[in-house]
């Protein structure tokens, strides 16, 4: 009688933190949509230098101990970094300021705005601090060759794609973990091991991706260009896209969906 009785108090206190995560994700979303475009700008360069040196630890590690999983290990700095100095990244754009839109708090063109503007800052925030770590440790430019070649130099296939797609669903789902608890340390946790995830699973990251491809680059000598790294990127942006709207963010929409029509109503 009492593990019955006891149940419908279980399901009251996990709808109560359903709310309480859903309120945290509209709200910040609603902020973040809110920032003008000296903040957007400021937010999204920091966002790919945050990346950058996460892709420093990662080249450092690796050309130390040619470990693989442990330098995904040391690519959590960077994913610390953005955790713990609030900066933007694109592919952390999707579950926070959709949920916003969908609750009727923000507009479709704010979220635009959003992730176009992210998507070039990081990209210039990470090209600037590659350049930077190539000529400031030109031991690590053969590493960075050789590690950043399996995704310049992949074509569009089934595989490649659906690794773009677990990419966007891996770092979408790290936002919700984050937002579903008010713990700094729950937070470092899942930011180190969803870092680890992507740079250990060699998964398809628009921007982590392209930091690494940019340091190869920008030290020259690399058998592959920018056009390779602008085909990989065109269609692994779309990939992300889908793993992290489509995965990770409608069915937590879903999840929450008597919320949603409350707070469009209201």
């Amino acid at each position: 009688m009492k593990m019955a009785a006891d149940a419908p108090d279980r399901e009251t206190g996990l709808e109560e933190r359903v709310e309480s995560a859903f309120d945290r994700l509209a709200d910040e979303g609603e902020q973040r949509l809110d920032r003008t475009l000296t903040a957007l700008f400021s937010t999204g360069v920091m966002g790919g230098v945050d990346v950058g040196i996460g892709v420093l630890a990662l080249l450092t590690v690796l050309e130390e101990t040619h470990r693989p999983l442990l330098a995904a290990l040391g690519f959590g700095v960077g994913f610390l970094a953005l955790l713990l100095a609030d900066s933007e990244l694109f592919t952390e754009g999707f579950l926070v300021p959709v949920t916003a839109v969908a609750a009727g708090r923000s507009r479709p063109g704010q979220l635009v705005r959003l992730w176009l503007g992210t998507v070039v800052t990081n990209l210039a925030g990470g090209w600037l601090i590659a350049w930077l770590i190539a000529h400031a440790f030109p031991r690590l430019h053969e590493t960075a060759v050789q590690t950043a070649a399996p995704y310049a130099t992949a074509s569009l296939s089934v595989r490649s794609f659906c690794l773009g797609i677990l990419a966007g669903a891996a770092i979408t789902l790290m936002t919700r973990m984050q937002h579903g608890t008010d713990s700094d340390v729950a937070k470092s946790i899942a930011a180190v091991a969803m870092a680890f995830v992507l740079a250990g699973t060699h998964v398809f990251h628009s921007i982590l991706d392209s930091l690494l491809i940019f340091v190869a680059l920008a030290g020259g000598g690399a058998p592959y260009g920018y056009g390779n790294w602008a085909v990989w990127f065109g269609y692994t942006i779309l990939a992300n896209l889908v793993g992290g709207l489509g995965l990770v963010t409608l069915l937590r929409l879903i999840r929450s969906k008597e919320r949603v029509q409350k707070e469009r109503n209201s």
